[in-house]
């Protein structure tokens, strides 16, 4: 898709944002980039991360190839002031693609929205896959940028899904969720639950994406025997890990390094008896009883930010979209 080896066409904000795209077919290429890992054609090595000792920031690189698409790309994530209130944080992420068949750059692109998207479509195949038969309830806890379409992405791949439940103190984001989903299915009824423990207690799926200063905590002993418990960023107690009957992980090397703050006294973590990608492409199990409950760690794969920012690169530049930099001349 690039011209020549000196050149890089650059995708703003803008440019990513006026891209439309179904929600069916982010979960179809997020899918497809996590078969394409556990069938060995991609490569997805851990994260980099560096965080200062008074945690007022925190920066993460990845490399990643997928071998579906023939593309490597380096993303790179910096958040600044994560003590202070969303609105006065500073967060950056960027996508830089090269098509390794021919060895040119693709793109670069901001990579706010690919991650926005990403998210809950992984959360919303997590679900598909691990929660319990005949499940009809859903409880999101959070009202940020991942909670925003948690509930959009869920009745993509859950169709019959009945009790929407939302636990939200932003009345911005609140007002936010119920957008979102009016948007994407127009009717649907959203229930905002001010009773966080009897919400619980009715849900067959729990999707924690609340942001790290939020005072929701759902804890094990609130649950359904047979829920299913997400977890994206914060709002529920470590015991529903540690209580959880079966524990499935996009990978149980970035869970050991991102999931530190539901690690028990002594630092430690209990094992990933799955790991997502190997579920999705059956070599591994995801539920194996009806009855059972499940913690189901959701880090997020470069891999599938890769195969999702390709296809958006691809739809902007068929476009015309982006600014040509001569970067190497």
């Amino acid at each position: 898709m690039a011209q020549d080896d000196k050149t890089l066409r650059v995708l703003s904000t803008t440019d990513v944002a006026g891209i439309d795209i179904t929600l069916s077919d982010v979960v179809s290429v997020v899918e497809q980039a996590y078969r394409t890992l556990a069938e060995g054609r991609s490569d997805n090595p851990r994260k980099l991360t560096i965080k200062p000792d008074d945690g007022h920031s925190v920066g993460y690189a990845m490399l990643g190839r997928d071998g579906e698409r023939k593309v490597v790309a380096v993303k790179t994530s910096y958040k600044h002031g994560l003590h202070e209130d969303r609105d006065q944080q500073h967060y950056y992420t960027t996508l830089t693609l090269y098509d390794d068949e021919t060895g040119l750059p693709v793109a670069m692109l901001d990579c706010g929205r690919i991650g926005a998207l990403r998210t809950p479509a992984v959360s919303a195949l997590l679900s598909r896959e691990l929660a319990a038969p005949a499940s009809r309830s859903a409880l999101v806890v959070g009202t940020g940028t991942q909670g925003r379409l948690a509930l959009p992405f869920l009745l993509t791949t859950l169709p019959d899904l009945e009790q929407l439940m939302l636990s939200g103190t932003h009345p911005d984001g609140i007002r936010a969720v119920r957008e979102e989903l009016e948007r994407h299915f127009p009717g649907r009824e959203l229930e905002l639950v001010s009773d966080l423990r009897a919400a619980a207690g009715e849900a067959d799926i729990v999707l924690a994406t609340a942001g790290p200063n939020t005072p929701a905590s759902v804890e094990a002993d609130w649950l359904k025997p047979s829920a299913l418990c997400v977890l994206v960023g914060y709002g529920i107690a470590p015991s529903t890990l540690w209580r959880a009957e079966r524990v499935v992980a996009t990978s149980a090397a970035q869970m050991r390094v991102t999931g530190t703050d539901m690690a028990d006294a002594e630092g430690r973590l209990p094992d990933v008896d799955a790991e997502f990608p190997d579920v999705l492409a059956k070599r591994a199990s995801g539920r194996t009883d009806a009855g059972q409950s499940i913690f189901a760690y959701n880090s997020g794969l470069v891999v599938t930010d890769i195969a999702l920012g390709h296809r958006f690169a691809q739809l902007a530049l068929a476009q015309g979209l982006g600014t040509a930099v001569p970067l190497w001349k």
